[in-house]
């Protein structure tokens, strides 16, 4: 699941160099009016190096940015085009966010500090290259939300409120404004290797896969390098819709510009927890259709794995890629059912009776119509559950659980994340300037998942 945070001393480590001039366009940040500091998660910044920053040098970097020793020396706007909506779009790009700077982790991964809301750039278009300070809130929420609930996401590393007045169609105008920066495991996506297709630049190809192998998975190329990319993206794209599911999360826009080749979900706009298993749920007003729907989230990035294999045929022959393809539907059931018992917190007991136990778990929520969260409390170690009389559908999934041994011995407190509750939070900022709520927000999330994991609750 989830990777933990630990200790590390900063070790810049600026990669992106390798790939030369075609990868992004060297930028510079907005000159905000203000700096106001309003979050910044030590516990992952300490795993960089960088918990040690004063809140005026934090300041200096996240907001001025202000190069960090030894790193990229200016920002780079990253290049892609991408599937919007399964529209191809190829005049997108980093519009209001860039990459500012790569170091290493406690574990020798490469990890990329990039923002949202830091200004325009050559990919703006239309837009004013700024990030609301309700939208970077709810960025925070979900983050945090995510990482407890194991999904392998980026972190909100920084929210600093930057004094403009921002016009939105979509909420209450003038609101404020803020610029972000998330902590990412890369922040190469899908889209990227579309472009480079479009462009029909092969050799660019060979080295994006080169650099994806070696900085980011830490593996040897093998005989097919782009086959082996594929099958490693896969793996974990698949997990990735699968850790969506357990957390009753609905991303809203997987368009294949938002999904990261390493498999870690980030960029969070329209973004719900639905309450019930409801696969018909949709985050965003503006999907019509459904596309994204919750139930139809493993079905989109597939589709997008797609994109990624038919760029990928600049390089590699299609028999390869078409295989690694294939493997998404098992490596998806299979993360389901695992991820669903970390959940419940339960051992296994075999692939076929575990199946069957997702299985009846689902039916049991949408049938008994238990809310997710309530789902998982009730039902977490299998022991600790009992017969109420009230509920057929709960009551058989009862028996398909009595097996079951638990797997953590701690009890999970019940914890979600529903969208009333984060409209609350955001109105006591809005109208009081009051961040106790978000504060304790998050204080209860880490509480959460540190539970989940049967560890005592990590400092704020």
């Amino acid at each position: 699941m989830n990777l933990q945070p630990a200790p590390s001393p900063y070790r810049a480590d600026p990669q992106i160099s390798s790939l030369g001039a075609k990868i992004g366009d060297p930028v510079k940040a907005a000159d905000f009016p203000q700096a106001v500091l309003r979050y910044r998660n030590d516990r992952w910044a300490a795993t960089v190096g960088l918990g040690h920053l004063s809140d005026a040098d934090w300041i200096a970097h996240f907001a001025r940015f202000e190069p960090l020793p030894d790193n990229m020396p200016q920002p780079l706007a990253l290049r892609y085009h991408g599937h919007q909506f399964r529209h191809y779009n190829p005049n997108i790009g980093d519009g209001r966010g860039f990459l500012f700077a790569q170091m290493r982790d406690h574990l020798g991964r490469l990890l990329d500090l990039g923002t949202k809301g830091s200004g325009t750039t050559p990919y703006s278009r239309d837009g004013d290259g700024r990030l609301t300070l309700k939208g970077a809130v709810r960025e925070i929420l979900a983050t945090e939300m995510l990482e407890a609930l194991g999904v392998e996401t980026s972190k909100t590393f920084s929210v600093i409120e930057t004094g403009e007045d921002l016009m939105r169609g979509d909420e209450p105008s003038p609101t404020r404004s803020a610029v972000l920066v998330r902590l990412s495991h890369s922040h190469i996506r899908i889209g990227a290797f579309q472009r480079i297709a479009y462009e029909d630049d092969a050799a660019m190809m060979q080295r994006l896969v080169a650099y994806c192998l070696d900085t980011l998975y830490a593996v040897p190329h093998g005989e097919i390098p782009a086959a082996k990319l594929m099958n490693l993206a896969v793996e974990r794209i698949a997990d990735q819709a699968a850790s969506y599911m357990v957390a009753g999360f609905v991303h809203g826009v997987l368009n294949s510009d938002n999904i990261n080749i390493t498999g870690e979900s980030f960029d969070y706009g329209p973004w719900r927890f639905t309450e019930f298993w409801d696969p018909a749920f949709t985050a965003a007003y503006f999907d019509h259709n459904g596309l994204y729907a919750f139930g139809r989230q493993a079905e989109a990035v597939h589709w997008d794995l797609a994109q990624l294999a038919i760029s990928l045929r600049l390089i590699c022959e299609a028999p390869p890629l078409v295989e690694a393809l294939e493997r998404f539907p098992g490596l998806f059931q299979a993360a389901i059912v695992k991820r669903f018992l970390w959940r419940l917190g339960v051992a296994s007991r075999g692939d076929d009776e575990d199946r069957g136990l997702v299985e009846a778990g689902e039916k049991a929520m949408i049938r008994g119509k238990m809310p997710i969260a309530e789902f998982f409390t009730r039902f977490q170690g299998g022991a600790n559950a009992h017969p109420d009389g009230n509920n057929e559908e709960l009551d058989a999934f009862r028996q398909v659980l009595t097996p079951y041994l638990p797997a953590r011995a701690m009890i999970v407190p019940m914890c979600d994340m529903l969208i009333e509750e984060v409209e609350a939070i955001w109105a006591a900022i809005a109208e009081r300037d009051d961040w106790s709520p978000l504060q304790q927000k998050i204080d209860a999330i880490r509480h959460f998942g540190a539970a989940l994991r049967g560890q005592n609750a990590p400092a704020s």
